[in-house]
């Protein structure tokens, strides 16, 4: 396990990388700053973490529990032990519910850590708060999520806006936020419907007790992107929201070098401009929306870097020969940072997943919304109406957020990203806001100071206090 100096900050992701990589960063900028970090994982996870964070390895432990392979788990084939390998998006919940089987053991290797000064977890695992008042420190959680979509789905429960609408289509405004206008179709289902039910609302309620007991809130974002929600959050939600991002930025020299001789790197230093095209880790993209995607690529005759799931090509049968010469397919990792910082990219299409929102605003690539689950679609109005970084990919009809986007769509906005004025206007916007994040994460900027503050906050109370 490694021995671990004082101060110690625990940290915990949920074993998912959309979860797991912002913590990581995390783990490193809480290192340079004198903090011992120990990352609890499972086994199968912990060599791609202590990869991740090589250069800490000194300071910083990886602790290892055994995932739980028991009946409560069902629908989580046996060894699985990240998201990423499930069967399906519809076993997420039950594979979160069955971390909690590993508190004892969480429990146990927290007794071998002195002092532990705060456990940061993610908000999925609320298991953790209990194990946090027992050793008697204070648990932080982290949500992966925009302050904008944390703090519009709490105050779609508190405040129900939606409560009179009579269409999942139907725009409704928020006492709160007169400004903005939403649809129950911008929420996730069931969250969106008007009474929701079932066994992921009551899970999420559960996680929100423990929400309620955490000492903070921990935001990969930086203030000035989304002030006015984080504000919201702080004065009528609460625990204190700490805006520390974007953890993106925190990225190593070693990392930032680590795909210069993939082929893809190759191929982009010799064709501009291109579209980067990449829909994260965990969307499932059904096959009929995966072919008009395709065809709207291959009819725009747009240079394109696709980054895709080798499982999806089997929907795409020809389409590879087709682009040949213009359009790239990888099937393998990339590093998605050093593709969006490539010069030559011009805007990426993305499935607006949080963590892809702030590397393409860090990069200063302006982004094509099509977003899928999740809190995806909220953070592609946030994205393209509230700070104007992007442009949407609309579904057919172009009256609902959901649906099948056509491939003549794809085609449209395609161009317009490229080629087109409004392409042009969100990519000045993008600079500027990108200036902002790198601004908010220097010495001095309003990210690094709170995390100072939230340092000093921690270590400065008794250890074995937790209020």
């Amino acid at each position: 396990m490694g021995s671990i100096s004082s101060p110690c900050f625990v940290i915990f992701p949920l074993m998912a990388h959309g979860h797991t990589i912002p913590l990581l960063h995390l783990a490193r900028l809480l290192r340079r700053r004198g903090i011992s970090v120990a990352v609890f994982t499972t086994p199968a996870n912990a060599p791609s973490i202590r990869s991740f964070l090589k250069e800490a390895a000194k300071t910083t432990s990886i602790i290892e529990l055994p995932f739980p392979n028991n009946p409560i788990a069902a629908g989580i084939p046996p060894g699985v032990e990240n998201t990423h390998d499930l069967p399906s998006i519809a076993s997420f919940c039950e594979f979160t519910k069955a971390t909690a089987l590993m508190q004892p053991h969480f429990e146990k290797a927290l007794e071998g850590l002195h002092p532990v000064r705060c456990i940061i977890s993610d908000a999925l695992l609320g298991w953790t708060q209990e194990s946090a008042a027992k050793v008697g420190v204070p648990r932080y959680f982290f949500f992966g999520m925009s302050a904008f979509a944390t703090t519009l789905y709490r105050a779609l429960h508190r405040e129900r806006p939606h409560s009179q609408t009579l269409s999942p289509d139907e725009a409704f405004t928020f006492p709160s936020f007169p400004g903005l206008k939403l649809t129950r179709n911008d929420f996730e289902p069931p969250f969106n419907e008007l009474e929701p039910s079932g066994p992921w609302v009551d899970f999420m309620i559960h996680q929100g007790v423990a929400m309620a007991k955490s000492q903070g809130l921990i935001i990969n974002s930086f203030y000035e992107l989304e002030s006015t929600y984080v504000e919201y959050w702080n004065n009528n939600i609460g625990p204190k929201a700490w805006c520390v991002g974007p953890l993106c930025l925190a990225a190593t020299s070693d990392n930032n070098n680590s795909s210069e001789n993939q082929p893809c790197m190759q191929w982009l230093d010799h064709h501009s401009p291109v579209l980067y095209v990449s829909f994260g880790t965990q969307s499932e993209i059904s096959p009929e929306q995966l072919k008009e995607i395709a065809v709207g690529l291959e009819r725009s005759e747009t240079k394109f870097l696709w980054a895709i799931k080798p499982k999806l090509l089997k929907n795409l049968e020809g389409f590879e020969e087709r682009v040949k010469g213009r359009g790239v397919l990888v099937k393998d990792w990339v590093n998605q940072n050093d593709i969006l910082k490539h010069k030559n990219i011009r805007g990426v299409l993305s499935h607006c997943g949080w963590n892809s929102v702030l590397e393409s605003i860090c990069a200063k690539v302006p982004i094509l919304a099509l977003p899928f689950i999740a809190e995806q679609h909220l953070n592609a109005r946030f994205v393209t109406e509230e700070i104007g970084v992007g442009l949407r990919v609309m579904p057919k009809g172009g009256r609902s957020y959901r649906g099948i986007v056509e491939a003549k769509e794809v085609e449209r906005m395609v161009k317009e990203m490229m080629e087109g004025q409004r392409g042009d206007e969100v990519r000045k916007i993008v600079e500027e806001v990108g200036e902002a994040a790198v601004k908010a994460m220097s010495k001095g900027g309003l990210s690094s100071k709170a995390l100072d503050m939230l340092i000093e906050y921690i270590c400065q109370r008794p250890c074995g206090q937790a209020g």
